[in-house]
């Protein structure tokens, strides 16, 4: 038995071809040499080692080497060879193919060094912003919640504490100051800020169907149950939910709640199996939840395990500095929207901002600002006063209750209105509404002037 190889055959691979295919016939040693002088130095010892291989044994081969062309250009070489037995002969040949993958090679090399520079651009870019974000948190502190003064740094230093935990958040605060950012801000800079944030208004959803939106149902467990549905709390599993107006919750979702709090399980509506779950609970209420434990509407162990982590968002009249940095923020961001170019706010605007006590704090001065806005015909922004002082008659300005001179005509303004409401502060038949200010506004009223409001209950 015979073994053929024809080396030689790689010279003539030219300048523009890219694939040969040949049969190859045996080799003299002055080919052996030429194909060797042709190889670049890195690779002959390889290219010599294959040739003594193939020549005493029968075997197919692939090497992948380097030429240096009589014009001094390099090539880049692919070769193979597949061993044919010869029965006439009873000898072996050797069909043999070679691939100039230089262009392959040379785009790899600028592909991977492209992806080296798009890298260090990257970390580049992040440690810049992280300098950035820093700069941003001096002024804005975090994300939307813009502001610098002391209370709202006391309460986001609190945050930056409990973020970085598990614990459970119990947000308290006027509507419209801001609780569900905070929530946010919470979540962003927890361990669980790759997964679900799900944000749930308890009041916004009828008693009747809270449970089945919070813990989901099975199917059939209720007319229109036509399937199974998951709930809230198996969507926000490994990340956080949410619960909103948390007060709000009727007195038998409130046990499920409990046992979501203490065991981290809970069974869907109609269902008999155990779901486990490992989810954040942040809560929040503009309600006096210790008044509503007082009550007997709002269940004590539920409020203790909920308030682990109390946070206090203070109202926007506590926090007067930041009114300038809210006005600048809002007035850029709807100017943007609607293509207009606000340079300044009117002296008397500026003045009436400030000197408002904004009972629907941040929401209200939004709107506000985004009504000024739209209506705004020049580059200097202005608000008329009686978008600030506008209210239902027959009720009561919130001035008189926050600014009264007297305790005891707002004493007996309160215990009127919770005599028609039969004691109830909040919902659409309150004493709050009839008063015309912000539930826990009340409740602090009602706590300071030490209003018994049970004894209304019953009137």
């Amino acid at each position: 038995m015979t073994t053929a190889l024809q080396g030689a055959e790689l010279d003539v691979l030219s300048d523009d071809s890219e694939f040969v295919l040949s049969r190859l016939n045996h080799p003299t040693d002055g080919q052996v040499e030429l194909v060797l002088s042709q190889a670049d130095p890195e690779y002959r010892a390889a290219i010599q080692q294959l040739i003594d291989r193939v020549t005493r044994e029968v075997e197919d081969w692939q090497l992948e080497h380097r030429l240096l062309m009589p014009d001094g250009v390099v090539k880049h070489l692919r070769g193979s060879a597949h061993a044919v037995h010869d029965d006439a002969t009873d000898g072996t040949e050797y069909v043999s193919a070679a691939m100039d993958v230089t262009a392959a090679r040379e785009s790899r090399r600028a592909l991977k060094s492209a992806y080296a520079n798009i890298q260090a651009l990257k970390d580049r870019l992040q440690s810049e912003n992280i300098v950035l974000r820093e700069e941003i948190d001096k002024t804005s502190m975090f994300e939307e919640i813009v502001g610098a003064s002391p209370p709202l740094r006391t309460v986001l230093s609190q945050v930056s504490k409990v973020a970085p935990t598990d614990s459970t958040v119990l947000i308290t605060g006027e509507t419209g100051t801001g609780k569900e950012l905070i929530a946010r801000a919470i979540h962003k800079r927890s361990s669980r800020s790759a997964r679900a944030f799900v944000a749930v208004n308890c009041a916004a959803i009828p008693s009747s169907l809270i449970a089945s939106e919070l813990f989901g149902h099975e199917k059939g467990a209720f007319t229109g149950a036509l399937q199974r549905r998951q709930g809230r709390f198996e969507l926000a599993d490994g990340g956080t939910i949410f619960l909103d107006e948390v007060g709000e919750l009727p007195a038998e979702t409130q046990i499920m709640l409990l046992r979501v709090l203490q065991e981290r399980e809970f069974e869907r509506v109609g269902g008999s199996g155990a779901i486990r779950v490992n989810v954040r609970v942040i809560a929040a209420t503009n309600r006096d939840l210790r008044a509503a434990v007082a009550d007997g509407t709002f269940r004590a162990d539920l409020f203790y395990r909920l308030n682990v982590f109390p946070l206090d968002v203070p109202a926007l009249r506590e926090r007067r500095p930041d009114i300038p940095l809210l006005v600048e923020y809002f007035v850029h961001r709807y100017a943007k929207g609607v293509g207009k170019r606000i340079r300044c706010l009117a002296k008397e605007t500026s003045q009436l901002l400030q000197s408002y006590d904004w009972p629907g704090n941040i929401r209200e001065l939004q709107n506000v600002i985004e009504r000024a806005v739209i209506v705004c015909d020049s580059d200097t922004l202005s608000i008329e006063a009686r978008w600030l002082s506008g209210r239902s008659p027959g009720i009561a300005p919130v001035a008189s209750l926050s600014t009264g001179t007297l305790a005891t005509r707002q004493k007996d303004a309160i215990e009127a209105a919770l005599k028609d409401s039969k004691g109830r502060v909040a919902g659409p038949f309150g004493a709050a509404g009839r008063l015309g200010v912000p539930a826990s506004t009340l409740e602090s009223k009602i706590k300071a002037l030490n209003i018994d409001k049970r004894r209304f209950k019953s009137g």
